[in-house]
């Protein structure tokens, strides 16, 4: 582990302050120090070969080959064939942000082709996540010939067995785990199946990222069939703003061709190409262009309060009309939806955080828990708790419908998966940052236990490595805009591409209070007569809260956090989104 920084071994949220890299030569007397975004990119893994292409990362520089992943020119070859024929296809989405992306892209796709494919969306409540037989079996009673999974169906086997004996055509395109066994499908496309070999390199992909690959497959193959001969070939790229928003919110990792997904994509919703997203950015009071931040906390929520507590269908729907009246009465709609699911939610959180919580993974449940804030809420104590979370919202007939989110180092999924397999588990699946699972109420003990026993080394060695990274050291005065923009070179950032976080200081606390919903806000001054505005979210009850709270005037902090623009004000100015502090004396 590389040297901690201003020799902060324990910080006022208990933790070492260490540089997330240092290069190997830094102490080399002829060492000369790379420009700041060479050195995000160099501690981020990149390769010095290769940061000229993750300096822009371009599609072109990450695409792969679709024929490396197992089933893809199967799948192609037949979603051609119903093309070319005329066929009646439907698309079966996931009810969250990547199934709803993944769904508008594929119907996108071949709506430009000459199908007018339907969309069918589970509802959360009443059918629950992924293909049920009956709703297979349905769709192809109503004529389709060809239904294509996204974002679920690995593990669909009764309904897909169910609809094989009806006569229907699936390709699942997915991207959680896989069992050993694969349900029968026509074709599976899924980079972590357990039997990809080249495609596996690409198993942090969302759902979205893998719709778009079969659609570049599905283009060239009827390039290959002379298709475009007499017509115009749909332009794949145009769609690369659902790309981003669905691999955003579904927080995959955004390394290789993911960072080309989200950096192009964001350049295309910047021209407002998409009827529907300007629609939920107008409604989100979104302005200027977006930024990655705004898919995962503006855009990507409302989409998914559709599904959590609206209709399961809106968000599809809004993704694909091209009707201007229709897009914004769906994106309003959206909006109201997203306040009733924070109220919801944090009714939800209040009664979770007064369960006990487990010292390596917590289990909590209740009755009458809505199930679609359950992730979110998983996701809020995961952070607070720092283990794996897992929300489980209780029926009147004792099932209950599990949400899980985890930390570095410890995969969900599998374990989650595993469970399952050990009988604990109706259903249960995922990756290794979330999970989702179907459990009955008497096997909660046994389930938690399960967890504890497998998973108690890895949330050890997680622990064991837990340290607050940093990327630079700065002067009260060195938080500044054009810090910032130097720093969005080396985006766009996220989940496995982290935003860089600085150390400035040493500060006085000048004025601190508490606004909104438990934020804390400080104004700080530095010895080179710089202030700073630090926000600390959600912190007013915390440790980093109440020491802002009751700094003495007399006494200095460190702060630590990311650097953001303020462009509220007539002239923009930088503040410090903190994560921790550290007393400086």
């Amino acid at each position: 582990m590389t040297d901690t920084i201003l020799n902060i071994t324990r910080s006022i949220l208990g933790q070492p302050w260490r540089w997330r890299a240092l290069a190997a030569d830094a102490r080399d007397p002829g060492f000369q120090p790379d420009d700041l975004v060479t050195q995000l990119l160099l501690s981020r893994g990149v390769s010095r070969d290769d940061l000229d292409a993750n300096r822009s990362p371009s599609i072109r520089g990450f695409m792969p080959d679709p024929s490396i992943f197992n089933d893809m020119d199967k799948a192609a070859a037949r979603l051609a064939d119903a093309v070319q024929a005329g066929e009646a296809v439907t698309v079966f989405g996931d009810y969250d942000v990547d199934g709803a992306t993944s769904a508008a892209l594929m119907i996108r796709l071949l709506r430009g082709l000459g199908l007018d494919p339907q969309a069918y969306i589970p509802d959360r409540l009443m059918e629950g996540y992924g293909p049920s037989g009956e709703a297979l079996v349905r769709i192809a009673a109503g004529g389709a010939s060809l239904i294509v999974t996204v974002d679920c169906g690995a593990q669909a086997f009764e309904a897909l067995d169910m609809a094989r004996d009806a006569g229907v055509d699936v390709i699942v395109v997915d991207h959680h785990q896989c069992a050993t066994a694969l349900p029968h499908a026509l074709a599976l496309v899924n980079p972590n199946r357990l039997d990809e070999r080249d495609g596996k390199q690409h198993g942090h992909l969302a759902a979205v990222g893998v719709a778009f690959l079969l659609g570049a497959a599905l283009l060239r193959e009827l390039r290959r069939r002379d298709f475009f001969a007499d017509r115009a070939e749909p332009k794949l790229l145009d769609v690369l703003d659902l790309v981003a928003l669905g691999t955003v919110a579904d927080v995959a990792q955004l390394k290789g061709l993911n960072r080309a997904f989200v950096a192009q994509g964001l350049k295309v919703m910047a021209q407002r190409r998409n009827i529907g997203l300007t629609a939920l950015a107008e409604a989100a009071r979104l302005t200027r262009a977006p930024t990655c931040s705004d898919l995962g906390f503006a855009l990507g929520p409302r989409i998914n309060a559709g599904g959590r507590v609206g209709r399961a269908d809106l968000g599809v729907r809004l993704l694909t009309t091209d009707d201007p009246v229709e897009a914004r009465t769906i994106a309003t709609e959206l909006d109201r939806l997203n306040e009733e699911r924070r109220a919801i939610e944090a009714l939800v959180q209040q009664e979770a955080e007064n369960q006990p919580h487990g010292a390596t993974v917590t289990v909590v449940s209740g009755k009458g828990w809505h199930p679609g804030v359950i992730g979110i809420v998983a996701g809020r104590l995961k952070e607070r708790l720092g283990v794996p979370v897992i929300v489980i919202a209780i029926d009147d007939a004792g099932i209950g419908k599990g949400s899980g989110r985890s930390i570095p180092g410890v995969d969900l999924g599998n374990a989650v998966l595993a469970a399952k397999e050990a009988g604990l588990l109706v259903a249960g699946g995922g990756h290794a940052m979330a999970a989702g699972l179907t459990i009955a109420e008497d096997k909660l003990a046994a389930f938690a236990a399960f967890l504890e026993d497998r998973l108690a080394a890895a949330v050890a060695r997680s622990n064991a490595d837990r340290a607050l990274l940093v990327d630079a050291l700065l002067a009260p005065g060195g938080v500044t805009p054009m810090l910032c923009e130097t720093i969005d070179g080396g985006g766009p950032y996220g989940m496995g591409w982290p935003a860089p976080r600085v150390v400035a200081g040493p500060f006085r606390a000048i004025k601190v209070d508490v606004v909104g919903n438990g934020h804390v806000r400080a104004i700080m001054a530095g010895d080179d007569g710089r202030s700073l505005k630090a926000m600390a979210f959600r912190s007013a009850d915390t440790a980093l809260g109440q020491a802002l709270l009751q700094a003495p005037a007399h006494r200095k902090l460190w702060l630590a956090g990311r650097p953001k623009v303020d462009d509220w004000a007539s002239r923009p100015a930088a503040e410090l989104h903190l994560d921790d502090a550290a007393w400086a004396d």
